[in-house]
């Protein structure tokens, strides 16, 4: 294991953000929110969208763990399909005090750089929206890929926090 330092910026928006121009250039992109999502596809979408990232939290949850996050009311979880294969997923919390949380976004390694990232923060945007929250918030970290940061930031998320901890990485 190696121990590395990682700064970690929380980032909100406190307002519902303006249409953006260039929105409904995606049609061919689709997402939808999955009402019944089997444990398996929970896995391998989690697994796989963070394997460059460090997500492991995740991977060691049970069957049991893992269904009783998919069945919380206060979470949704939404998947991004391009010409029908998954290209990645966003997760939703709904807090108490009225934020909601984009508690997981990502795209699967094939589909990064395509300008998905973008269509579907702003499809997680649009939806923590809809829920009519105070406030929609989420982090991001050193770990995570380069252009998180630029994207949260250019679609109207402002930081309001920064710290910094040690986290021990698997040696690759």
């Amino acid at each position: 294991m190696k121990r590395v330092e990682v700064v970690r910026t929380y980032l909100e928006m406190t307002e519902r953000p303006k249409a953006e121009a260039g929105g409904g250039a995606y049609a061919w992109a689709r997402v939808e929110r999955l009402l019944e999502c089997p444990v398996s596809f929970f896995r391998y979408l989690y697994a796989e969208v963070g394997r460059d990232y460090h997500w492991y939290d995740r991977l060691r949850w049970s069957d049991a763990e893992v269904r009783a996050r998919l069945a919380d009311p206060a979470v949704s979880f939404h998947v991004l399909s391009v010409g029908g294969a998954p290209a990645g997923y966003f997760e939703l919390q709904q807090h108490r005090g009225g934020s909601v949380e984009i508690a997981y976004f990502g795209l699967l390694p094939e589909f990064i750089g395509r300008g998905l990232g973008r269509h579907l923060l702003r499809e997680a945007t649009s939806a923590a929206w809809a829920l009519e929250p105070s406030r929609v918030w989420l982090h991001t970290c050193t770990l995570d890929g380069p252009a998180a940061l630029p994207n949260y930031l250019a679609r109207g998320f402002r930081p309001f926090k920064t710290e910094t901890y040690v986290a021990e990485l698997p040696d690759q």
